[in-house]
């Protein structure tokens, strides 16, 4: 399997994650993010994670509010170098946040490192999403 292929099937998985994560699924996301201090995100609705404990904080928030989710990219673009890699395309799809349907097309970079073997993503930044901020200013402040 070539390299890009190698990317392509971690992407794969990344989204997959993402799909559970948009029908409710809290950690779904584990198994594809490296689990380091240094991994970042920065979500469609706004600010920077940085760290695993942040990162998985942050898309098992959106988790809970989620459901009835479809999430897919298209117009993919994979670039590596060594033990890195990068994607950019475009996210596309539609869930509901809170109730409220939300549809997504928005640019987005996913980035990759080797780690023992395997690829995983260290970096997810996505355009911000106007109608997510709106949907989440709404709903009350969620406990930790």
């Amino acid at each position: 399997m070539s390299t890009e292929d190698e990317i392509r099937k971690a992407s794969g998985q990344f989204y997959a994650g993402l799909n559970r994560m948009a029908n409710g699924e809290v950690g779904a996301l584990s198994d594809i993010w490296s689990h380091g201090a240094g991994v970042t995100t920065m979500h469609p609705i706004g600010g920077r994670e940085l760290g695993w404990d942040a990162v998985k904080g942050s898309f098992d928030g959106v988790a809970k509010v989620s459901s009835d989710g479809k999430i897919g990219l298209k117009e993919q673009l994979i670039q590596v170098a060594g033990d890195m890699a990068y994607e950019s395309g475009i996210e596309h799809g539609k869930f509901k946040m809170a109730g409220h349907q939300v549809i997504l097309e928005h640019r987005v970079t996913n980035i990759y490192r080797r780690e023992a073997g395997a690829w995983k993503i260290v970096h997810h930044h996505a355009d911000t999403s106007a109608a997510m901020l709106e949907i989440l200013s709404r709903l009350p402040p969620q406990p930790n």
